[in-house]
Order: C-alpha cells, then structure tokens, then sequence
C-alpha cells in the first residue's frame, strides 16, 4: 500500500510538471513591422548616418516617397489578446511610426517618431481633392439621363 501511494503521488506530480510546462507566462502577441522601434531608432544620428546604415540597422523601408526618394517610413504595430470583460477580442497595445527624412546626398537629415498617443493628435486635412479622371464629360452625362429616364419610365 506504501508503495502505491508513493508511486501515486509521483504520477500526479509528473502530470502537474508537464501540465506547467504546456503554460505560457508569455503574453500572445501579434506583431507586424519592426519589432523594437523606438530602441532601433535610437541608434541612427543625425547628420552622420546614411541610407546604407539605416538599411542596416532598420531593414528595407516600408514606405517610401516616389519621387524623391528622401522620405522612409517604418511602422511598428502591435495587438494582444484582450482581458475576460474584452472577450478575447485583440487590443492594439503599440502602434509606432518613424518617418526619416534624407538630404540629397543620402544622410540622414531628420528623423521623427509617433508613439500611440502622438498620431491621435495629429490633426487631418479636411479638402477633398477632386478626380480629374472621374469627371464625365458632357455626352456621357447626357446619355446616363437618358438611360435613367428609360428605365424609370418601364417601371
């Protein structure tokens, strides 16, 4: 009996250890861009680095302006899982811009960081840019009434 107690209590034990290990004490996290942003950002200086040192710290850019070529922006974004009351629903937990700005000579000149915080209080435009390429010229607005009116009348 002494030995069916032992070997009893050291199974359960064994379950409990496995059963721990399965555990994460991590949290589940989603990450799209650069991991460590603002601590990779840190390492570029102004007026010294380059766009090959850039490149190496940072990786490719994810955004870049057509033109010129001077304006890279990387992104850093982050969601959790959600507690009990947000029923699992993911949280974005960082949200993180870098836009880097480079002379025509291909240093650095200007580098800003947006936290979470900072691109909620970035204020937008409010014009609207009008379409050329949507305009309709005057026969097809004059046929588009037309073809309303016809189907409007078989009705």
């Amino acid at each position: 009996m002494l030995f069916n107690k032992k070997f009893h209590n050291s199974i359960l034990y064994l379950l409990v250890f496995i059963i721990l290990i399965g555990c994460k004490l991590q949290e589940p996290l989603k990450t799209h861009g650069i991991i460590f942003l603002e601590n990779r950002s840190k390492k570029l200086v102004l007026n010294q680095s380059n766009k090959n040192d850039v490149i190496k710290i940072m990786g490719r850019p994810q955004i870049k302006e057509d033109e010129t070529n001077e304006s890279w922006i990387y992104l850093e974004r982050i969601l959790s899982k959600g507690k009990y009351h947000k029923f699992g629903k993911h949280v974005l937990k960082e949200n993180n811009i870098l836009v880097l700005n480079f002379d025509k000579y291909g240093v650095l000149e200007n580098k800003r960081f947006f936290k979470k915080e900072d691109i909620k209080k970035l204020e937008f435009s409010q014009k609207i840019t009008v379409n050329e390429l949507s305009k309709k010229s005057f026969v097809q607005k004059f046929l588009q009434s037309i073809k309303q009116k016809m189907y409007t009348n078989q009705r």
